[in-house]
């Protein structure tokens, strides 16, 4: 995973996750996502709080220790994303953090094993909500790519168990495009419209 510098990919995905963010309205907050645990505003709050962790761990500090409040006014969504995206940016900015050893749910990795897997939940989470509000934006296909690159290395499906936190690989639509395959691969499935 630390083949590449995945700082460039990590902006681009919260670019990507920022704009999307700015489209949610608040009638769409209690709306299901791909996530079966989370609904919108769940999510929200998990991708906000996840962020949050990875500005931490990027300044040296324990990510896992943060234990962010989710709460945030229906209206202040992209707000909160945008300044936990900049202080997260900010914080990996130095290139001693790209082999700065970082804790995270999965163990102690070095920083740019910690972010590339950052990377690709945000951009799973990031079709989650896309999936959740209806596909209003298109969706940057060379993140797709990446994140699933990442998810394939890192999750192989004989090693996913029950403190794994995605669900098992599942066959992927055909036609999918690289998140449908990315979603699939992570035991997800786009929600069923009527």
């Amino acid at each position: 995973m630390n083949a590449i510098d995945p700082r460039p990919v990590y902006a681009r995905a919260t670019e990507q996750a920022a704009e999307l963010i700015r489209t949610v309205r608040p009638e769409q907050l209690s709306a299901p996502t791909p996530c079966a645990e989370y609904d919108v505003r769940a999510l929200l709050g998990h991708v906000v709080g996840g962020t949050l962790r990875m500005a931490v761990a990027g300044e040296g500090g324990d990510g896992l220790a943060v234990h962010p409040s989710a709460d945030v006014a229906d209206d202040g969504w992209a707000d909160a994303f945008e300044e936990v995206r900049a202080r997260a940016l900010r914080a990996w900015a130095d290139d001693a953090r790209m082999q700065a050893p970082v804790r995270v749910p999965w163990g102690e990795v070095p920083g740019a094993a910690a972010l590339s897997g950052y990377t690709m939940e945000l951009v799973t989470h990031t079709w989650d909500l896309s999936e959740a509000l209806g596909r209003p934006l298109p969706l940057d296909p060379e993140l797709g790519e990446f994140a699933l690159s990442v998810a394939r290395r890192v999750l192989a499906d004989a090693r996913r168990d029950g403190d794994t936190y995605f669900g098992s690989a599942r066959p992927a639509p055909e036609g999918a495009d690289v998140y449908g395959e990315l979603a699939a691969w992570l035991g997800r499935a786009p929600l069923s419209r009527v």
